[in-house]
């Protein structure tokens, strides 16, 4: 039932394209971007085990006010803040063993050129004109008062700045039917159901043009300029929603840009809630206008709590991802936020929890089981003998199909939680078959129970992969020399 590779020429591989949103560089990295990386890091690794020829893209949104206002806030030069910041979120991809092909910033030349020839190509839908609104630096975006909650920033609970000057916009309201029904069609699937709902009741609360540029007073001369404008710096949304094609070269129209977004069938955007309506419309917007393909998928993850409030910067209560890697583990990190996290909703953190998962799912589940199972091989001396790749027993044949299915169906709609599920199901159905058939006993039967377990540890191995890289790995190497190394050291009380 594993996983098999579909294909070994890359040319002929279906191609999948993947990425995260990208992050403001105002603060370091806090967990709740660590879990956004690690959803996107499993699709691509369960797509690269499918065979497919999978690009993976993360990275930096680094022309925002609040990035320039947090360099003010420290007295450094801007250039020299969003390097170390971004430095920081790069170094994601060790601890949390993330396998991205590519990190965009948004500084960076590729990036700036492509952004650029976004404009001019949507030159059609862009006039200037002087406006007055409601703009939250948080949020790098313009609020209706409607919208506002007691006046504040739904998203962030503050109070945004009144901005009055003369700026560029783009005619969102031009393409409102069109993108309406790309969403209500699923010509641009938006996953879950409830922010598809939310999507939809938001066109239908009118669009209006929005404003794609600030004066350079603004900016603090910050940003990318305008084309044929330098006295205006592009909206950061409007450049940082062009990452996902200026990475693949759309600048100079590369064979990656064509093979991965224009030809390609299988793009992902993977997002938080609070950025849906940048890229379930606005980004739409923009690739109609260029005429340029759209994704087909946008899922549409929930926020990481911490102790039930949202983990933020500004809040103050965020969990440093760093520290929590250094303290359990890289495998551990991902296990929690995939396990006890809905992928669709918020899902909160606390130490107890954390430890709880550990010890009951990896120490005495997982862990205990490979112990138990190897120790019992190791004194039948079985050591040597060739573990066998099938098994006559027709429960565990049947058992294996099952969560194999399961686990299939749930990462293909991005139920991480529920495909683990399936995992710990076949752990549990170990657990009980040691119980019953009680391999410890001499008896014919002996050599056969214990092949049938390893056997089942090889498939368990195999569905853990995308999940947790190491820890399969470690699973897989322990099966063939047959000797046992506690996986997880179980956590004192």
């Amino acid at each position: 039932m594993e996983i098999t590779k579909k294909c070994d020429k890359m040319n002929l591989m279906k191609k999948f394209f993947v990425s995260t949103a990208i992050d403001y560089v105002n603060a370091p990295p806090h967990t709740g971007h660590a879990l956004e990386k690690i959803q996107a890091d499993v699709i691509a690794r369960y797509h690269r085990i499918l065979g497919e020829d999978v690009f993976f893209l993360t990275g930096t949104d680094e022309n925002s006010i609040k990035n320039v206002r947090a360099a003010e806030k420290e007295g450094v030069p801007v250039k020299k803040w969003v390097d170390r910041i971004a430095k920081k979120f790069y170094q994601l991809k060790k601890i949390l063993n993330l396998s991205f092909d590519d990190f965009i910033r948004t500084t960076e030349k590729r990036h700036i050129e492509g952004a650029q020839k976004l404009w001019r190509v949507c030159q059609k839908d862009i006039y200037k004109k002087k406006y007055k609104g409601l703009y939250c630096v948080g949020c790098e975006a313009f609020y209706k008062e409607s919208e506002l909650i007691n006046g504040l920033c739904p998203e962030h609970q503050t109070k945004p700045e009144l901005v009055e000057e003369e700026n560029y916009f783009f005619k969102l309201s031009k393409y409102e039917k069109q993108i309406k029904k790309i969403i209500e069609t699923d010509k641009a699937k938006i996953i879950p159901e409830t922010r598809k709902n939310e999507i939809i009741s938001f066109i239908n609360s009118g669009l209006q043009d929005i404003c794609i540029s600030r004066s350079n007073e603004r900016a603090h001369g910050w940003g990318i300029d305008v084309p044929g404008d330098p006295s205006q710096k592009m909206w950061c949304w409007i450049e940082a929603l062009a990452n996902y094609i200026t990475a693949l070269g759309y600048a100079k129209n590369s064979k990656k840009f064509q093979e991965f977004w224009q030809k390609n069938k299988n793009k992902l955007h993977v997002i938080g809630k609070g950025i849906s309506r940048f890229h379930c419309v606005y980004w739409i917007a923009l690739l109609l206008s260029a005429k340029l393909a759209l994704p087909k998928t946008i899922f549409v993850h929930g926020y990481l709590t911490s102790g039930g409030q949202k983990m933020s910067k500004s809040l103050g209560n965020v969990v440093d991802p760093f520290e929590l890697v250094e303290k359990y583990g890289t495998d551990p990190v991902r296990y929690f936020l995939l396990r006890e996290i809905s992928p669709t909703e918020d899902g909160d953190y606390t130490r107890e929890k954390f430890e709880e998962r550990y010890n009951a799912d990896l120490a005495s589940g997982l862990g205990n089981l490979l112990a138990r199972v190897l120790t019992m091989a190791k004194q039948l001396k079985t050591q040597n003998s060739k573990l066998k790749t099938t098994t006559q027993n027709a429960n565990l044949k049947k058992e294996i199909e099952k969560r194999w299915e399961g686990y299939k169906k749930s990462l293909e709609s991005f139920k991480f939680n529920e495909a683990l599920a399936a995992i710990w199901q076949m752990i549990s159905f170990c657990d009980k078959y040691i119980e019953r058939e009680r391999p410890w006993e001499k008896s014919d039967k002996q050599l056969l129970i214990i092949n049938n377990l390893l056997i089942a540890l090889s498939e368990i191995a195999k569905m853990l992969e995308p999940f947790l890289p190491e820890t399969s790995e470690k699973i897989l190497a322990q099966l063939k020399t047959k000797k046992s190394k506690p996986l997880f050291p179980r956590l004192g009380t």
